[in-house]
């Protein structure tokens, strides 16, 4: 490994920090559970397919699994804190992988920018409600940014302590809500008969599904923090995906048989603008009390939410500021925890400006800021998942893997998935956004503007930095690679 150890002041992240429950509390807390209820499947069901939003939760966990048996095979051979970006840049090479780099780099901290927005507005909201507290959304923003900037110069197992406490109490309050419904009424199976399934737009039912797993991806980006990375990244990408899965579907299950399977979409519609379908559920099945525990626990999802993304975007500047596509000060980290503190300071920068800029021009936290930046950090998320997808097929392929179910069937089976999530992801923008104001309905085109930026800087980078060109593909090999049967190529010689 280049570089040395945190404690002695280098380019290196801590190491063996991060178990399972680590991993997947930074991931989980990214996915926003409370958050994903409250908004995402609410939405799914208004403009979806209604009661058949259950099944389209249950469709994207059986994609994401299939993809995931190939992302478990690839996590053995590269351990990286370039996440997907280093995937590529080893299925695809180097020039598509500077695109990945790229995608993730906009959209993780795009999705940053939108989730700053969020944060503040949502802060602002609760606490007026709840307590009469009446303040401008941009100063609950600058709170959470500080907060956050603050942990995550703690070091990663820090932050994952944190998002752990965060994620145990947002699920406890919805589980408390779902087995009420449970109990009172059973729950209707009605949901996964083909006619429920099929109704309205069952298309966006899976795009919207689909964004409920946005933050699965990052467990390849502490793989460097990992204690036994080869074993712990796919116990936790698929204990991430069957999680979210599960505790999505059974949600939307109550809910949706809460408020009766033949009029679900049209009672979320009517809530739709409020955006408060969960919350009228609670108020029935919990109380007055319990529902304002809800709405507060939904500023702590949101803040959780804030801190992870945050995380994952912070290890993509790292690693291409350790490499060298970037400035390397970005590449440095903090002598005592490993946290990568420069590349933490300019992400939030870039997010809090954003923000600032949104508030300044007087445009709307919600509508504008959150729509236009998380709407396209979504679509370059998904856009990087499925060329993560491609590269993982490419290379089992040149190698000759001979594991044909878990290195080409499972895993082609999940691209072809996420090409269709892709595609539904571009033709229904604005509905995914959740906006139709401005330049939102064009900002699928950044996303092909970021990727020919990409190709130019590789173009450029072989050319002129030709020693910056061939370190893309030495950066990678953090760790010995393995060899199909688990061993390192080292204990293989």
């Amino acid at each position: 490994m280049s570089g040395s150890g945190p404690g002695r002041g280098s380019t290196s992240l801590a190491e063996n920090v991060l178990g399972v429950p680590g991993i997947v509390f930074l991931v989980l807390a990214a996915v926003a559970p409370l958050t994903g209820m409250v908004v995402i499947a609410a939405i799914g069901i208004a403009v979806g397919n209604g009661g058949g939003m259950v099944a389209a939760f249950v469709l994207a966990t059986v994609v994401l699994l299939l993809f995931a048996v190939g992302y478990a095979q690839m996590s053995k051979v590269l351990t990286s804190a370039g996440g997907f970006y280093a995937f590529v840049v080893k299925g695809l090479g180097k020039t598509m992988g500077l695109v990945a780099g790229f995608v993730a780099l906009l959209g993780y901290n795009c999705f940053v920018a939108g989730a700053v927005g969020t944060s503040g507005f949502f802060t602002g909201t609760v606490l007026k409600d709840v307590f009469g507290v009446d303040l401008d959304w941009i100063v609950w923003s600058a709170v959470s940014v500080a907060l956050v900037f603050l942990l995550s110069r703690r070091g990663i197992d820090v932050s994952a302590k944190v998002l752990g406490v965060s994620l145990v109490l947002e699920v406890s309050i919805l589980l408390v809500m779902d087995f009420g419904v449970l109990f009172r009424h059973g729950f209707s199976f009605v949901v996964f008969t083909p006619s429920v399934m099929l109704q309205g737009a069952s298309g966006l039912a899976l795009l919207f599904a689909a964004n409920a797993f946005i933050g699965f991806e990052a467990t390849a980006l502490f793989g460097e923090e990992a204690k036994n990375p080869r074993r712990t990244i796919p116990r936790a990408t698929y204990l991430a995906i069957g999680f979210i899965g599960v505790f999505a579907a059974f949600t939307t299950w109550a809910v949706v048989t809460a408020i009766g399977v033949a009029r679900a979409q049209d009672v979320a519609a009517a809530h739709l603008s409020a955006g408060d379908l969960v919350f009228s559920v609670s108020q029935n099945y919990l109380g007055d009390v319990l529902t304002k525990v809800m709405m507060l626990l939904l500023v702590v999802s949101l803040f959780a939410a804030l801190l992870a993304l945050h995380n994952s975007a912070t290890r993509y500047l790292y690693a291409l500021g350790r490499v060298g596509v970037l400035p390397r000060l970005l590449g440095r980290t903090r002598a005592r925890t490993g946290a990568p503190q420069h590349a933490a300071l300019a992400q939030l920068v870039f997010g809090s400006v954003v923000a600032l800029l949104f508030r300044l021009a007087g445009l709307d936290p919600v509508a504008d800021l959150t729509a236009s930046m998380t709407g396209f950090g979504t679509l370059a998320i998904l856009a990087l998942q499925l060329l993560a997808a491609l590269a993982i097929l490419v290379h089992f392929r040149r190698t000759h893997d001979p594991r044909l179910t878990r290195t080409l069937i499972a895993p082609g089976l999940g691209a072809v998935g996420l090409g269709l999530i892709v595609t539904l992801a571009i033709i229904n923008f604005p509905t995914l956004a959740g906006s139709s104001n401005g330049l939102v309905p064009q900002l699928p085109w950044l996303l092909l503007i970021v990727a020919l930026a990409g190709l130019v800087v590789a173009a450029w980078l072989r050319k002129r930095r030709p020693a910056v060109y061939r370190a893309l593909d030495a950066d990678l090999e953090r760790q010995p690679a393995t060899t199909p049967a688990g061993h390192t190529m080292e204990e293989t010689a």
